[in-house]
């Protein structure tokens, strides 16, 4: 019965556009929906959050989550990304379906399973906001409000195999200063010129630690602009550095060790996004492992760079199909999700 309920509300949520920060019609009809089915359902902005009945403060807290937002539509989609609709192999398409809709409502179904008998622990879901843009007011505004966490389960599309690592991301703006001057004379100091030692470093440089999981610390120069015109020596080069970090570098002192090796300026938008990594031995991650599911590390980052406690990222669907066109779940991963989550949390001890 929960499957077919978690078909239904995933079609609710796909004809209702999503994109971050701009949740409020599907946030509105989450919210009732589980309303009318009997839960007691806490908002905050976009955020639904239900805590299991009888909360135990001796008891551990574990965290399930997912986001109900989504990427705006890529060129290319041959139907109606908000129209939601089922093939004849069990296909069902539309804009959010795959990340994270089938999460969401896989997830909600778990829970609902889970809360009907007595856990070791206490049990919180949460339907989250701004996840596509890691913004402040999704699971970050969330998790304020909530009691002290001790485990996630973080809902993205794995296959439903486990990810046990997950890259962080910190996003540099660098600046290389040169003197302007007239192109046609020799005059000047070129800012591009300058700017290519330090590029061809971010290009090249490898950190000495490499994670099992995660490889090397990635460093990729995505963006570059300087100049005015074509006879005028530019003065300012400025550049963009995506930076994709594994479990041994914090987002912070990965920042400094970067200004000690490059000349230009450099300015980390952020450093909120920090890699994350679960021990092996984690009973839930033991579990998966009885279970046939092999853990992995994640390259891609999700809102479980912005939880301060042990997490894995386990989900329906493929990561490949984010933020594609023509975006699908299939019913049968569903389903099978339903199941392999109450199969790896349902009398689970964590301590």
């Amino acid at each position: 019965m929960l499957f077919y309920e978690a078909i239904d509300t995933l079609k609710g949520m796909i004809g209702r556009p999503s994109f971050s920060r701009e949740e409020g019609d599907v946030a509105d009809y989450l919210e009732q929906l589980w309303r009318d089915g009997g839960h007691t359902v806490y908002r905050k902005g976009n955020n639904l959050c239900l805590i299991a009945p009888g909360f135990d403060w001796d008891k551990p807290t574990i965290l399930l989550n997912s986001h109900i937002d989504t990427v705006k539509p890529v060129d290319g989609w041959t139907r109606d990304p908000f129209t939601p609709v089922e093939d004849e192999s069990d296909r069902l398409y539309g804009l959010g379906s795959n990340d994270a809709g089938a999460s969401v409502v896989s997830l909600f179904a778990a829970y609902s399973r889970l809360i009907a008998k007595e856990q070791h622990y206490n049990l919180v879901f949460v339907a989250s906001a701004e996840e596509e843009v890691s913004g402040r007011e999704g699971i970050e505004r969330a998790l304020k409000e909530l009691p002290r966490i001790d485990f996630a389960v973080v809902g993205e599309p794995t296959g439903m195999r486990p990810a046990i690592a997950e890259k962080g991301l910190m996003v540099l703006d660098c600046l290389a200063m040169g003197k302007a001057g007239h192109a046609a004379r020799n005059e000047g100091i070129n800012a591009i010129t300058k700017a290519i030692p330090d590029i061809e470093w971010f290009n090249t440089y490898q950190f000495p630690e490499q994670s099992e999981l995660l490889g090397p610390v990635k460093m990729s120069v995505t963006m570059i602009n300087a100049g005015t015109q074509h006879n005028v020596v530019p003065d300012r080069c400025r550049f963009t550095v995506d930076v994709r970090t594994n479990e041994f570098y914090a987002n912070e002192s990965l920042y400094e060790l970067i200004r000690g090796q490059v000349k230009c300026e450099v300015e980390a938008r952020s450093f909120r996004l920090n890699s994350s990594r679960l021990d092996p031995s984690h009973p839930f991650v033991q579990r998966a492992l009885i279970m046939g599911k092999q853990p992995f590390g994640s390259p891609t980052l999700s809102d479980q760079a912005l939880m301060p406690f042990p997490s894995v990222k386990i989900g329906p669907g493929d990561s490949a199909r984010s933020h594609s066109a023509d975006e699908y779940i299939c019913l049968l991963e569903i389903r099978e999700a339903i199941e392999t989550y109450v199969r790896l949390l349902d009398g689970l001890i964590i301590r």
